[in-house]
């Protein structure tokens, strides 16, 4: 069996640089070019996972396949490779340490000191290596997160040191991430900080084998050669990032600037068979010549911050590239939606997303919205708790249960058409302990859902502790909520939805998870097309 080669991705003078962006451009390069590859975040934070943050502090949390909550980074993977990532593919310095004192307490370090050097490296250099040891890669990208010199990082920097001369010459290769700034007074652009950093990944034993430098502005020969001789790097190794109209656009970059090619010449790897990005290409070129514009209303609690809907925006990019449309988001908060500010704020829309989130704050707001949009016939789509908000505000104003409710807002509520799940009432601990992961789902022949999949049978991510409370099912029935999508295993209610409306779901699950450029999400694609015909119609 060959040797799985490994690229480390450190990141220097600046924080949100675009490691995650750097290492997935890469490696759609490698992958065009016929090599397994797939890539994996390494967090310094001490949390076991990004489950039980706040989206405020960290943007959202992504979902894999297998139920692992993780760095959004790893949407940025899956949504450029097409490939699925894993609880492999994401490791923090809790899950690290975590894991090196419960082999403590079995007894398993033989009555040694217990000591960052060598058992929390020895972990670290493990966790790298799960991938590359199940044969299924040729190359593993591993993206330390943070900067370099932060202290929470150095166990990490210390780990790839240390695997670098394990792995041997030609087997390994550091990708150093910098930002070389622009004096607008001084009309330049400044290496000193660059240089800084790569003196301290240096101090670490570690030399930067290729430079890749983040610029708003073209980096000159003369730049890059004084780069290369004060940063310990070849020439052709100084890489230029500069600033994207779309982080699509950067795979094509770095093949314009032989990323790809010097990562392959120093690994060692057969570099002839040139990237086949047709694909690709036919996707950005649908993305930068949209025929129409669609407006739509993404109605949240934590707009304030992209990256809270990092998923579902680029799921809109996707969907939107599909029709040949220009998405164009409007972020609307709704803590501050009133009965008087509603239609100022929703009426201009072409679809209204209700996004996911938990807590009581703004929730009122996200009923209204709903509401407005049913009654008002602009294309809506609920996700999570904007599901649960349609099932809610349909309870309330269609099916005449006026004090329905969610238990999550209200435990002591009469009618909790949603309710905590059966194996949640108990728990003590939060983390890692919602339904998580992939769950198979059957929709009803006939349905919208079944037009917009075209199957039946689907299966789709999930993140949540409430949910459809089947006592109310046959009520609102009745009443006209139709019940499209149903867990086989559990027979609770995941898809829902109401006829003689434009398009009208609402989904338990989390589709904008498993968008990606090479299968934009039907969802999304439906919702995106109704939005297109219904401003058509407008005019």
């Amino acid at each position: 069996m060959a040797q799985t080669k490994y690229i480390f991705v450190t990141g220097g003078v600046s924080s949100s640089l675009g490691k995650g962006i750097i290492a997935a451009s890469l490696a759609k390069l490698l992958q065009a070019r016929g090599y397994r590859t797939t890539i994996q975040k390494l967090d310094p934070y001490i949390n076991v996972d990004p489950g039980t943050l706040n989206p405020y502090e960290h943007g959202e949390c992504f979902v894999t396949e297998d139920g692992a909550e993780t760095d959004l980074d790893l949407g940025h993977y899956e949504r450029f490779l097409n490939v699925d990532t894993s609880q492999a593919n994401n490791v923090t310095t809790g899950r690290i340490y975590q894991s090196v004192i419960e082999k403590e307490r079995r007894g398993e370090f033989l009555g040694k000191t217990v000591q960052v050097v060598p058992h929390i490296t020895n972990e670290i250099k493990e966790r790298i290596q799960i991938l590359g040891n199940s044969g299924d890669y040729d190359i593993v990208i591993t993206e330390i997160g943070g900067t370099v010199g932060d202290i929470e990082s150095l166990p990490y920097i210390e780990a790839v040191r240390q695997l670098k001369w394990d792995l041997g010459e030609q087997n390994s290769l550091v990708i150093h991430l910098t930002l070389i700034p622009y004096l607008s007074a001084a009309k330049e652009l400044k290496t000193k900080p660059t240089q800084h950093s790569v003196k301290t990944l240096m101090e670490s034993g570690i030399n930067a084998d290729v430079l890749v430098c983040r610029t708003e502005h073209e980096l000159s020969g003369e730049l890059r050669q004084k780069l290369a001789q004060f940063c310990n790097v070849k020439p052709e190794a100084v890489i230029q990032s500069i600033d994207a109209d779309t982080i699509y656009d950067v795979p094509n970059f770095m093949l314009k600037e032989g990323l790809d090619t010097i990562t392959l010449k120093k690994l060692g790897m057969p570099d002839e068979k040139q990237p086949d990005l047709t694909q690709w290409n036919e996707f950005l070129k649908r993305l930068k010549n949209p025929k129409a514009e669609v407006t739509i209303g993404l109605v949240g609690k934590y707009v304030e911050l992209q990256d809270s809907y990092k998923s579902i925006l680029e799921s809109f990019i996707h969907a939107g590239a599909a029709n040949e449309v220009k998405v164009t988001i409007k972020s609307i908060h709704s803590e501050f939606l009133s009965t008087e500010s509603i239609a100022k704020e929703i009426s201009a829309m072409d679809g209204i997303l209700v996004a996911p989130g938990f807590g009581e704050r703004g929730i009122e707001g996200k009923i209204k919205a709903v509401q407005y949009a049913r009654e008002h016939k602009i294309p809506f789509f609920g996700i999570c708790l904007g599901m649960q908000m349609a099932v809610i505000e349909f309870a309330r104003n269609v099916a005449g249960i006026t004090d329905a409710n969610s238990a999550e807002m209200d435990e002591n509520s009469k009618a909790p058409v949603i309710d905590i799940m059966e194996n949640q009432k108990n728990l003590t601990h939060m983390g890692g302990t919602m339904r998580l992961g992939a769950w198979d789902c059957d929709l009803v022949p006939g349905s919208l859902a079944e037009k917009m999949y075209g199957k039946t049978q689907i299966s789709e991510r999930h993140r949540h502790r409430y949910e459809y409370n089947n006592d109310y099912k046959t009520q609102l029935e009745k009443a006209g909520l139709i019940s499209s999508g149903i867990n086989p295993q559990t027979q609770l209610v995941e898809v829902v939805e109401i006829a003689n409306h434009p398009w009208f779901i609402g989904v338990q699950y989390h589709p904008e998870y498993k968008s990606t450029v090479a299968n934009p999400h039907p969802l999304f694609v439906g919702f995106v097309n109704a939005a297109k015909i219904y401003a058509q119609e407008k005019k």
